[in-house]
């Protein structure tokens, strides 16, 4: 996408709604000038224009939380943009996966209402559901679409990448606890890895024809209460 594609604003600037490519999580609002989308196109990674500081903004230049781009486009009026990424870590500096989570309290990490007493695994079947769409539609600006048409071979490197992420990510949390650090952002990685993690497994199921409900008869099978 190029800079002459976007409505941009008196002021120069169009708003840019970021979102996870895995489940379509809302994560930030930030605001984009040309040379802004012409760094996010250029290398990748979002970009923003700065309104407090007036220059470019990477996202994640401090942290290292940087948002990789998917797919970006436009809405019907070309003044707003809509960015699906791959966030690596949590989005807001908070440390929290999402700009719209509260920090801390049932459900924030996943930005949804969890019932007193459960674990909200329920919601598995959404994300089950949708990448069985994906599998069935192949629609081209899918992140998980392309993963299944890369084969086994793919999906099986992004959940040993995933795997170590969550190794490294729960380190990270231990070597917090250990120093008597605030864990709110160590928390918060480590609930985002394990949920990437959870996503490719799925990802890999479904490249494989296996169904989840045979994940869950075979643990099923192993408890002794």
């Amino acid at each position: 996408m190029k800079a002459t594609d976007v409505a941009f604003g008196i002021d120069g600037l169009v708003p840019a709604v970021v979102q996870d490519s895995i489940d379509g999580r809302v994560l930030m609002l930030g605001y984009m000038d040309a040379e802004a989308l012409t760094a996010t196109a250029a290398t990748g990674e979002v970009h923003f224009h700065s309104r407090s500081r007036d220059r470019l903004w990477r996202k994640g230049e401090t942290s290292g939380n940087v948002l990789r781009v998917v797919a970006l486009a436009t809405d019907c009026d070309a003044d707003a943009l809509l960015i699906s990424v791959e966030p690596a870590g949590p989005t807001c500096h908070r440390g929290t996966r999402s700009c719209f989570d509260p920090v801390g309290g049932p459900g924030a990490a996943a930005g949804n209402s969890v019932a007193a007493g459960t674990q909200g695994f329920d919601w598995l079947e959404t994300l089950w559901d949708t990448i069985a769409e994906r599998a069935d539609r192949r629609p081209a600006d899918s992140y998980t679409a392309r993963l299944l048409d890369e084969g086994v071979d793919a999906a099986g490197r992004k959940v040993t990448e995933e795997a170590t992420e969550l190794l490294l990510a729960a380190k990270d949390d231990a070597a917090a606890e250990a120093s008597g650090a605030d864990r709110t952002a160590s928390h918060a990685a480590l609930a985002n890895e394990a949920g990437d993690l959870f996503f490719h497994v799925l990802v890999l199921l479904a490249e494989r024809g296996l169904a989840p409900e045979a994940v869950i008869a075979t643990l099923a099978s192993r408890h002794r209460p």
